[in-house]
């Protein structure tokens, strides 16, 4: 496949991850806010979910669902859905909050973060508040807004897939600067995740502070 070729699919998928959005803009919904979360299943870090907001006319090809592109395109798309996003905000929730609160509770927590700075943008640009919220699968009982709650969201709609991009690139750099700090558990590839030498790393140098006790109560670290 050509470079040309490879540029018109994703101008394909551009439009088609688009096109629910603006059939709600044309409802009335000018201000609507995509989030989606990072980091629910791993060992270790915080659970990071992002809010993004774009006008109708928005220019940014090669939007996708994080988990399909390559660690070097989202780097890329990361700086360019900043720039180019109308408002955007990102959120997270500690290890210790999930441990408190649950991991479903603590994502939703970091939503409404995200939710909120993202409104705080707007506001500072002068324009209104977030009219409706989409979401990857998930629900907020407790968020005054009007949602909509869509099973893989981030292959759906442009703007969930934008913030899957800046919550997983917020998440992966943390993880990086995490594993300076505790070089013992391969953190920079694994992110977290219950990996084999992150296992290892655990049995051989114990669980550190932003480890989620609660997910490792049945691990025997002796």
């Amino acid at each position: 496949m050509t470079k040309a070729e490879r540029f018109e699919l994703a101008v394909k998928r551009t439009e088609e991850l688009r096109k629910p959005e603006i059939e709600l803009m044309d409802k009335g919904y000018n201000l609507i806010a995509g989030v989606d979360e990072v980091g629910r299943g791993p060992l270790a870090g915080p659970v990071v979910a992002a809010a993004c907001i774009f006008d109708r006319d928005v220019d940014i090809v090669g939007i996708d669902d994080s988990k399909k592109l390559s660690e070097k395109k989202r780097e890329r798309l990361f700086d360019e859905i900043k720039e180019k996003a109308l408002a955007y905000g990102i959120g997270e929730s500690s290890c210790e909050v999930i441990d408190e609160i649950n991991i479903l509770e603590a994502t939703k927590l970091a939503m409404k973060k995200a939710i909120e700075k993202a409104d705080k943008m707007l506001i500072s640009k002068g324009k209104d508040k977030i009219q409706i919220v989409v979401f990857d699968a998930v629900k907020i009982a407790d968020l005054d807004k009007e949602q909509i709650s869509v099973v893989k969201g981030d292959q759906k709609y442009f703007s969930i897939a934008a913030a899957s991009i800046l919550a997983k690139v917020t998440r992966d750099k943390l993880m990086k600067e995490y594993d300076k700090v505790y070089p013992e558990y391969g953190f920079a590839s694994n992110k977290g995740y219950g990996t084999k030498a992150h296992y290892e790393g655990i049995k051989k140098a114990g669980i550190t502070q932003i480890h989620r006790r609660s997910f490792l109560k049945n691990l025997d670290t002796h």
